[in-house]
């Protein structure tokens, strides 16, 4: 992973693909800055976007028309995106059998709170969603900043698994 101007994929899973996975893929895409291309899948999706994942990007500046909610399936195919990453965001997803992605891609887990599982007013529910939505986005933060094109393959993999190991309020910064 040498090339300085290589671009990266990134595949975000979690179990229903509606809220944090899809809110990782949007902010891999605005914080990459063009070095990621991020995509997010579920194992059994929700079939919809959560309206205040979609609501926390839109928020962010990303354009959410494209975000669905879909199977892991669709990128386990020969003709799929080759995958350099693939991160599980929910402690499900991360506990199941996935499928084999081509390329090999390097894997860690980020595990994230629901949001989508909090029950409560809208205030509430957007409260929450921002708090997960600030974790991933320092996480994702971190990540992008890496320079990879001069870590290793087996560097890299620590940094990746160091990330989803710190605890979500630390690298928030926020209590």
């Amino acid at each position: 992973m040498s090339d300085s101007n290589r671009v990266y994929s990134v595949l975000i899973l979690c179990t229903g693909n509606s809220a944090r996975s899809i809110m990782a893929e949007a902010l891999f895409n605005l914080l990459g800055k063009g070095r990621f291309r991020a995509y997010s899948a579920g194992s059994h999706p929700a079939g919809r976007v959560n309206p205040f994942a979609a609501e926390r990007c839109a928020a962010f500046g990303y354009d959410t028309s494209a975000l669905r909610s879909k199977s892991w399936d669709e990128f386990a195919t020969p003709d799929a995106p080759r995958m350099d990453f693939v991160i599980t965001v929910c402690d499900q997803a991360a506990g199941e059998t996935c499928p084999f992605w081509p390329g090999a891609p390097l894997t860690a887990h980020w595990g994230f709170e629901d949001p989508a599982a909090f029950d409560g007013s809208d205030d509430d529910r957007r409260k929450v969603f921002d708090k997960v939505f600030r974790q991933i986005m320092s996480r994702v933060q971190q990540f992008v900043n890496l320079p990879l094109h001069v870590l290793d393959h087996n560097a890299i993999q620590r940094e990746m698994r160091a990330i989803g190991e710190r605890a979500p309020e630390a690298a928030d910064g926020r209590h």
